[in-house]
């Protein structure tokens, strides 16, 4: 996979993910974008199956990103419901390129959220 494909795989999977509704101000947040524009991003960018050294796991923990909702409340985005098949693509893409560019999986996880927050709030939205 290219880091290209990697990022599109990610959004369009981060995407099927709303609507989201904080579960504390019950706020709907209808598409990533909202989302991405009105939450603040918080910690790192996990991958439970990789600090496990499970790159290709049966039965995945997953990945996850969180956020605050201006409530306060911490949201998730994770790998959740992800094709087996594609987040062993996903997994083993990022340990081979941390190895290739001698960074830490965090390191990397959190440049493709980074990116793909850049990506996404970079296009207009539907009231620009």
């Amino acid at each position: 996979m290219t880091r290209v494909e990697v990022v599109r795989a990610i959004r369009q999977h981060l995407e099927g993910q709303f609507p989201k509704v904080c579960s504390v101000c019950h706020h709907s947040y209808g598409s990533f974008r909202e989302f991405l524009l009105v939450t603040t991003p918080i910690g790192s960018t996990m991958s439970y199956d990789a600090e496990l050294n499970e790159w290709n796991p049966v039965r995945p923990i997953g990945t996850a990103t969180y956020a605050n909702c201006p409530c306060g409340n911490t949201l998730a985005l994770s790998s959740q419901g992800m094709p087996l098949r594609r987040l062993w693509q996903l997994m083993n893409w990022a340990r081979s390129e941390t190895r290739n560019r001698g960074q830490t999986l965090e390191e990397l996880l959190n440049q493709l959220r980074d990116e793909i927050r850049q990506d996404v709030l970079g296009e207009p939205g539907p009231a620009d």
